[in-house]
């Protein structure tokens, strides 16, 4: 039977477990994809002493399969595009601009709403922890790290309670390393790993941001 965690700061703490070996390392950086991320992401970077931070991606929709990705956008002002995906789908510049516009939008009332007046970190040289509280596609997750890279981190690490065993090859290619705790075959939806899976709203990620930076951790 696959197991579950009761809820998402288990879930943080089970996979801090998973990733002592780069406690107290002075270049880590944890990044929580909002929503559901922060709140083991705040758990992981507590256990292992280092600062945490949000990173906030938003894909790019094809035109009438918003579900497919055909590039994203991300904390920091990055911009990833997926030419060939664009170029076969006939995508117009115009419908493209377009969906840049809207989700421009969404991410800097994000950025706001969860970081307020902080500046976005510097990641140049530093080794990323980026985690979320599960995987479905991964589709997310790959954008992020194709994003990150853009920042030259030493290495980006990708570490999630949950993911199907059929994400890790795409994801392997993408991140340096990627760990998840369990690798179901049979696999649903991420919420059915966890006996209470209620949605993280954006205050409770403001809070944890908030308390994590103030505590010095």
């Amino acid at each position: 039977m696959d197991r579950q965690f009761s809820d998402r700061v288990e879930a943080g703490r089970v996979l801090a477990a998973h990733l002592e070996h780069l406690k107290d390392r002075s270049d880590l950086l944890v990044l929580g994809l909002p929503r559901g991320g922060v709140p083991v992401a705040k758990e992981v970077a507590s256990a292992l002493g280092a600062p945490l931070d949000v990173l906030v991606v938003r894909k790019l929709g094809a035109p009438g399969q918003p579900e497919l990705a055909i590039g994203a956008i991300a904390s920091g002002g990055v911009q990833v595009l997926s030419r060939d995906l664009i170029e076969q789908l006939h995508v117009s510049a115009s419908r493209l601009a377009t969906e840049i516009e809207k989700q421009l939008k969404e991410l800097d009332r994000r950025e706001r709403q969860y970081r307020g007046d902080r500046p976005f970190p510097d990641l140049e040289g530093k080794t990323l922890l980026v985690i979320d509280d599960g995987l479905a596609t991964g589709s997310t997750m790959e954008a992020a790290v194709r994003a990150l890279r853009q920042h030259e981190p030493r290495a980006i690490i990708v570490a999630v309670p949950v993911a199907p065993s059929h994400v890790s090859s795409s994801l392997l290619s993408a991140a340096d390393e990627f760990i998840a705790v369990e690798r179901p075959q049979s696999f649903m939806a991420v919420g059915q790993f966890y006996r209470r899976f209620d949605q993280t709203s954006d205050e409770e990620v403001r809070e944890i941001l908030a308390a994590h930076t103030h505590s010095g951790e």
